[in-house]
């Protein structure tokens, strides 16, 4: 079983909201590992609080994705199939496909050149675990203008909730080419204000990460059968 690094809270008194991002950031940059088991009465005592805001900050974490309560072990760093990745993927195209279509038309000189330049930090990063973090970045600042902040964020939370499962396959299947040739090619349709070679394009950008983890799926089931 994994285990949790030790830390104690030395300043005032957390927020359930507080004790949550402070885990969501944690599992997210692996400091928590998959797998890991998050007792309450621990994490209480770290955090200097009662058992109510941790009890608050898990659940939150659960409608996430990224804890699963069990009956056995309580509530543990949520582990994704590839299936789970895949169909997750598929709520992506459709909420982001809808953000775009709205964020299009309000889109103004400012909102391209900060795209512009997350795409430029982008490209002169060399860290696989930044470029997740910029991916983000490009898709919500890109969506921004659509004005729907409920919308903004059930995508940021989902694309959050399986980014730590998807880096490796981002990393060393996707790398950094050729996701930012789909990221201009969907930024110039933007800029022609073109909606539907926008959406289209954005689609196929989510769809090739699903490839990706079907021909992970495959190799995984290959030696796995080689083991036999």
């Amino acid at each position: 079983m994994p285990k949790a690094p030790e830390f104690r809270n030395q300043g005032p008194t957390l927020s359930a909201d507080a004790i949550t991002s402070r885990l969501r950031d944690m599992i997210l940059d692996g400091s928590f590992p998959v797998g890991l088991q998050l007792k309450q009465e621990a994490l209480a005592e770290r955090f200097g609080v009662s058992r109510f805001p941790v009890r608050e900050a898990l659940k939150k974490l659960e409608a996430e994705g990224l804890v699963h309560h069990t009956p056995f072990a309580g509530s543990v760093v949520a582990s994704q199939s590839i299936l789970d990745l895949i169909q997750t993927l598929d709520i992506r195209i459709g909420l982001e496909s809808r953000a775009l279509t709205l964020a299009i038309p309000q889109m103004r000189a400012a909102d391209i050149r900060a795209v512009e330049a997350i795409m430029k930090r982008y490209d002169t990063s060399d860290s696989p675990r930044e470029w997740a973090e910029l991916n983000i970045e490009f898709h919500m600042r890109l969506y921004a203008p659509c004005k729907r902040p409920r919308l903004l964020k059930m995508i940021e939370e989902i694309m959050r909730s399986i980014d730590v499962h998807l880096r490796a396959y981002q990393s060393t299947t996707l790398g950094r080419k050729l996701p930012q040739t789909d990221h201009r090619e969907i930024l110039a349709a933007c800029v022609k204000r073109d909606v539907r070679r926008a959406t289209d394009l954005l689609q196929w950008h989510i769809e090739r990460t699903q490839t990706a983890l079907r021909e992970a799926d495959s190799r995984e089931s290959g030696m796995r059968a080689s083991w036999r």
